[in-house]
């Protein structure tokens, strides 16, 4: 078995991803950085260094999961944190502004099969991802799973019409993320017997490539997330962002 800790983060070849990875290396973690290029994923796992490791991973693909457990458990023998970071914001045609992916999201017009394909990496992905590694997060002494959402996916503030980005709730993306959030409760509720916490986090208003008008570094919007990992007191089953809960 590893000698060191093991995490997994998913869509780890970018942005949030990324910068969770380099600063669990930084916290002693060997990790393996999710990526569906293999050679963007070595590219990044380069940039980190020795305790970082590609994995091919496309979490809209069974074979791609399968295999990448598989491989998780031969080479590394444990895993104790899944962070799973990766997701999509659309996926109807290419070129569109930012304004015409929000006007084609509303639920009046939205197409179902971009409905779908969100839903497939940002919630189906997820759940079969953490289904398939579940038998070595047992394994390990303390596991901890990290899913990120948003506060876009909360129906409680989204209900307030005093929310100011109340406008943005659309059944594509901000709808997934409420479907995920469900997701996390319910593994975290199956799973509180065990040990294994199950946490959904939000980075706050980070600056990607999925959402340029964000206010924060990728630094900052990792460390938030990087702090649930890492915080054995954190209980399970909670929704949290920088500023602290949120509603669900």
């Amino acid at each position: 078995m590893h000698a060191q800790p093991v995490a997994l983060i998913t869509g780890a070849n970018q942005g949030i991803g990324l910068q969770i990875a380099k600063d669990l290396a930084a916290n002693g973690y060997t990790v393996l950085l999710g990526s569906r290029s293999p050679q963007k994923g070595e590219t990044a796992a380069q940039s980190i260094g020795a305790a970082a490791h590609a994995v091919q991973l496309d979490v809209t693909q069974p074979d791609s999961i399968a295999a990448a457990a598989a491989h998780i458990r031969q080479t590394f023998g444990r895993l104790d944190v899944l962070v799973n970071n990766a997701g999509i914001a659309e996926a109807g045609q290419p070129g569109r502004s930012g304004e015409e992916i929000r006007r084609d999201s509303h639920a009046s017009i939205a197409s179902l099969d971009e409905v779908r394909a969100v839903f497939e990496t940002n919630v189906f992905g997820v759940i079969a991802i953490t289904q398939a590694l579940l038998p070595l997060l047992r394994e390990a002494p303390a596991a901890r799973i990290v899913n990120v959402s948003s506060p876009l996916g909360s129906l409680t503030l989204n209900a307030d019409p005093a929310f100011p980005y109340r406008q943005a709730y659309s059944v594509v993306y901000a709808a997934s993320k409420t479907a995920l959030n469900a997701v996390t409760l319910a593994f975290a509720i199956d799973l509180e017997q065990t040990n294994i916490k199950v946490n959904v986090a939000s980075p706050g208003s980070t600056k990607t490539a999925m959402n340029p008008a964000g206010t924060d570094t990728v630094e900052q919007g990792a460390h938030y997330l990087v702090r649930v990992v890492l915080d054995a007191d954190e209980p399970t089953g909670t929704f949290t962002g920088p500023g602290g809960a949120l509603p669900w």
